[in-house]
């Protein structure tokens, strides 16, 4: 049996990639890892509010562990806490890891490249899948979600706070990603197969966040180029725990 942690993000490519992976009789999964903004006390990048992210948890019935990150952090930084967070974890007697990633394959490089330090193997069960698939099966496999951040460069403010449906595949302008893979957009999911009961929420404040861009080497966090630029304006919709 294969000791497994899963990267947990607390969106939609996690929940089905979670979904898979529990159908492998070879893999254990006993722990979720996710990355909490200690400022604002909020999934990084997502903005899901930590009591959120907590009930999502519970309902799944597997332990949680956050590491917890600045707002502003350094790639050395980030790195070196996440190498001991899994230097813990593998004194705990993990040997394996699980990632929601599809077809990003510098990111997965990164992640391999880093685990391997510490010979622990990931895992890819969405890898390479055909993202419009796999969208159209997490809706008809029963998952419920909505969007919670969306970049403001490639949706309107109107996909921001939506229910993740038919529809909204339908919706998506073509040049962007079905499964948001480029990071188009990000979700919450709060009820399907693998959760014991739904996560009750309201929709609260629509805000439009923008950011400095990144252009050290230094802070990227796993590609080569000397110079980075990534979009810089999101909407977020803030969920508000029942």
């Amino acid at each position: 049996m294969k000791k497994t942690y899963f990267n947990w993000s607390s969106g939609k490519d996690s929940s089905l990639a979670l979904y898979y992976i529990l159908q492998q009789p070879d893999v254990e999964i006993t722990r979720l890892i996710t990355t909490v903004n200690k400022d604002y006390e909020r999934v990084s990048m997502h903005g899901l509010r930590e009591t959120l992210l907590d009930q999502q948890a519970q309902s799944l019935g597997i332990p949680l562990e956050k590491i917890y990150l600045p707002a502003t952090v350094s790639m050395e930084a980030y790195t070196q806490i996440f190498q001991y967070k899994v230097e813990n974890l593998k004194e705990a007697g993990f040997t394996h890891c699980v990632f929601g990633d599809i077809f990003l394959e510098d990111l997965r490089k990164y992640r391999e490249k880093q685990l391997s330090k510490l010979n622990i193997q990931a895992l890819f069960p969405l890898w390479k899948k055909n993202t419009t698939e796999l969208l159209e099966n997490f809706v008809n496999l029963g998952f419920k979600a909505i969007t919670v951040c969306v970049n403001a460069k490639l949706l309107d403010a109107s996909f921001c706070g939506r229910i993740i449906d038919h529809k909204f595949i339908d919706d998506l302008p073509i040049e962007v990603d079905p499964c948001g893979e480029n990071g188009e957009f990000h979700t919450f999911v709060f009820d399907g197969p693998i959760f014991n009961t739904p996560i009750e929420f309201t929709i609260g404040d629509l805000i439009k966040r923008d950011y400095k861009p990144t252009t050290k080497k230094e802070d990227n966090c796993y590609k080569d180029e000397d110079e980075v630029s990534w979009d810089t304006s999101f909407w977020f919709c803030d969920l508000l725990p029942k």
